[in-house]
């Protein structure tokens, strides 16, 4: 309004034509109008401009009062002190030193590493080699996506941005060294995969960590090369995160597994190769031959049709020559009835602790009826036999001439 006031103040109208009545009385007409139009326009623009003055006036007033209060009483009105300020402070210190353990939550990934939120001045970077003990590619590998709460470890500082690199690989080495230790200290039998080769011995994973098996600790005759990629049975010789060392005996651990096999027991094995006489089975790091003649009671023709390389079977235990390292396999004793090895193999998969058990007791009743048998159960013998076929001392029970046993009362081999 102010601004049109001003036009209208300064409009001049050009003078009008003296030959036409009808044009002055408009034009008086029309200055007569003006006139009254303009005057009030003008007093609301002074008006408005004294208003303003005033606001103007007392936000300043405001403002100076604002200062004078912060220069001489800072603290008024605040609901905490500088000692609160300083120990709230204090409380959410970031501790960003090398080697620090934080909490932090992930909330980007890219391909080469992850963004983590760890409440400090800036974002952290975790990077994909140091996202996971084991080499991968990307950290969704590892388990790591956004929303992931985990602890890390700083590692250093990226100095274009001071954005602080963390770790994980860390975290887990110290933890795989830790159970290192404890199966260690268990002297308990792990199985590893070989990795590679030198020419002192193989180099083996466990737990992530990359263990030494020198070839004098080594029971296989194998080549290295033929070992490459395979699990075999390991020991710990020596363990020392200090120097970075883990030593492995793969002769230890077969020694160990072959003390515990006993003739007539059920293990869990793998084949690992067939031939014309019959199959090789991995039964926990050491090799057993299952002959064509024990697979099953039927004949089988072609042991192809009956097991395969990486077929998961359970073997009785026939013989074992520690000496010679050989130990010999049936499933044929496992049978419920004969042939179900070539047609139920399942059945004899899960019947096969209970066959053994049934087997076990046959043997000991014959061994124990032979041994009878070679005495005569002769009174001066003080022995006599049981019904369920265990020697013991001689009752009264007996005549005092002995009993005879027939070779009918005797299990032919063929039964067992």
């Amino acid at each position: 309004m102010a601004y049109l006031a001003q036009q209208f103040t300064g409009l001049r109208c050009s003078p009008l034509s003296t030959s036409s009545r009808l044009s002055r009385r408009a034009s008086k007409n029309f200055l007569q109008n003006k006139s009254t139009s303009v005057s009030p326009t003008i007093v609301a623009a002074v008006a408005m401009s004294s208003g303003q003055t005033k606001e103007r006036l007392e936000l300043k007033k405001m403002f100076e009062d604002a200062y004078e209060r912060c220069r001489t009483a800072p603290m008024e009105g605040v609901a905490f002190t500088v000692d609160d300020f300083a120990a709230a402070i204090e409380q959410y210190d970031f501790n960003s030193e090398i080697g620090t353990r934080v909490k932090g939550t992930v909330f980007k990934t890219d391909a080469n590493g992850a963004l983590v939120d760890i409440s400090a001045k800036s974002s952290a970077y975790l990077s994909v080699e140091q996202a996971c003990i084991h080499r991968i590619k990307h950290v969704e590998e590892a388990g790591i996506v956004p929303g992931m709460v985990e602890e890390f470890v700083i590692i250093g500082e990226n100095e274009s941005d001071d954005s602080l690199l963390l770790s994980l690989r860390n975290i887990q080495y110290e933890l795989a060294w830790e159970r290192c230790r404890q199966l260690q200290a268990e002297d308990v039998i792990v199985k590893a995969k070989v990795i590679g080769a030198n020419k002192g011995g193989l180099v083996a994973l466990v737990e992530g960590l990359r263990g030494f098996v020198p070839f004098s600790q080594i029971s296989s005759k194998a080549a290295a090369e033929e070992l490459l990629e395979k699990e075999i049975p390991l020991k710990f010789v020596e363990v020392d995160e200090e120097q970075t060392k883990l030593v492995l005996s793969n002769r230890k651990a077969v020694a160990d597994s072959q003390a515990q096999l006993g003739i007539g027991s059920v293990v869990l094995g793998v084949v690992q190769s067939l031939k014309p006489y019959g199959a090789f089975i991995d039964i926990g790091g050491i090799n057993g031959l299952l002959h064509v003649s024990q697979i099953s009671h039927d004949r089988v023709s072609d042991i192809a049709t009956v097991l395969q390389p990486g077929d998961t079977l359970k073997v009785m235990i026939l013989s074992h020559d520690r000496d010679r390292g050989r130990v010999s396999l049936s499933t044929k004793k496992l049978e419920p009835t004969p042939g179900d090895m070539i047609r139920n193999p399942k059945l004899v998969f899960e019947k096969a602790e209970e066959m053994a058990q049934t087997f076990r007791q046959r043997i000991a009743q014959a061994e124990a009826m032979a041994r009878a048998d070679m005495l005569r159960f002769q009174p001066e013998s003080g022995l006599t036999l049981s019904s369920d076929g265990i020697l013991g001392p001689l009752g009264s029970e007996l005549p005092d001439d002995g009993v005879d046993l027939t070779v009918d009362d005797i299990p032919s081999a063929v039964d067992l």
